[in-house]
């Protein structure tokens, strides 16, 4: 397992360096009509500051880049502009490269942009999903509550209003889990978590006075609100505390993929009795010398293509001649 990237680990302002990911959709009630309520289609676009962690979420209405360009200038402007971007290979986020002229290794190769406001945006690899760990942890347990939470309302549409409202009830439940283990001394009651270093603020968010239950999701769109951030709650400090414990690492060490050697590639879509082979093209070394993504040739009917994998992917066949 490679070390912690340099942005990790880094001082600058936050949301300098972020990772993003979208995730939903979830149908929320629109406008009302005569013959009852028109439903339409929403978004999530969730932002994660690399260093600590916090998270900020914007909503959107469809997946083209237009809509995710607004997305994305809405949360500079509120939390200022950005260095660096990591996300996967999504249409609308390539789109969104091309359309605001933002250098990035979308052909497997970073390219420098050293300008006072400059950002450059890196893509992960196809298939590695993992190599964005350090929000997909947060994206993951986040959609994974959500999703359940929606999908136990069942035919109870919630409005868009109640859907803006709930996601910044979820950052700052998100923001406000602790950092570092909590002090035993009583008089260190300082408890350090991504909102503090946000908002500079040592107190939690409070919710509103009252009891909040299953019953309020029939009843006002500020009470519905507060039984669904109560239900995500429960459940987030139930399945994040899971998530703290001790994980094992990639300790053994292999050899590094080498250029001109044949690969075995993993193909979970691949057809009865068919085994693609590729030869490897082009690897790409990290910082600390391990190759974690290469270029394969695969023969196809229409030609030869390359493709750009990441080393999970990949199954040593034949080792290329030094």
């Amino acid at each position: 397992m490679a070390d912690l990237p340099d942005c990790r680990l880094n001082t600058d302002p936050p949301f300098s360096y972020v990772g993003l990911d979208v995730f939903g959709p979830w149908t929320v009630s629109s406008r009302r009509t005569r013959g009852g309520h028109a439903d339409s289609k929403r978004w999530v676009v969730l932002f994660c500051r690399q260093s600590v962690r916090a998270i900020h979420i914007e909503i959107i209405e469809s997946m083209d880049t237009s809509s995710f360009i607004n997305a994305m200038r809405r949360f500079i402007t509120i939390r200022g502009p950005v260095k660096q971007l990591r996300s996967d290979r999504g249409t609308n986020f390539v789109g969104a490269c091309h359309e605001l002229l933002i250098p990035s290794n979308i052909n497997g190769r970073i390219e420098r942009f050293l300008t006072d406001q400059g950002c450059v945006w890196e893509f992960n690899p196809p298939h590695a999903s993992y190599m964005g760990g350090a929000w997909e942890r947060m994206i993951g347990l986040t959609r994974k509550i959500l999703d359940s939470m929606f999908l136990q309302l069942g035919s109870s549409k919630i409005t868009h209003e109640v859907l803006v409202t709930l996601m910044a009830e979820v950052t700052a439940i998100v923001n406000s889990r602790p950092l570092v283990p909590v002090s035993t001394d009583p008089d260190d009651p300082f408890i350090l978590t991504p909102a503090t270093l946000l908002t500079l603020k040592t107190g939690p968010s409070l919710a509103p006075p009252g009891n909040f239950d299953g019953k309020d999701l029939y009843k006002r769109q500020w009470r519905q609100v507060q039984s669904l951030a109560n239900t995500f709650w429960d459940r987030w400090r139930k399945q994040y505390l899971s998530t703290l414990q001790t994980r094992r690492k990639w300790q053994s060490d292999k050899p590094n993929l080498t250029k001109g050697s044949l690969v075995l590639i993993k193909v979970n879509q691949a057809k009865r009795n068919t085994w693609p082979i590729g030869r490897i093209a082009e690897v790409f070394p990290s910082k600390d010398g391990r190759v974690r993504k290469v270029e394969v040739k695969v023969a196809h009917p229409d030609g030869v293509k390359v493709l750009l994998r990441p080393v999970t992917e990949l199954v040593l066949v034949l080792p290329s001649d030094d």
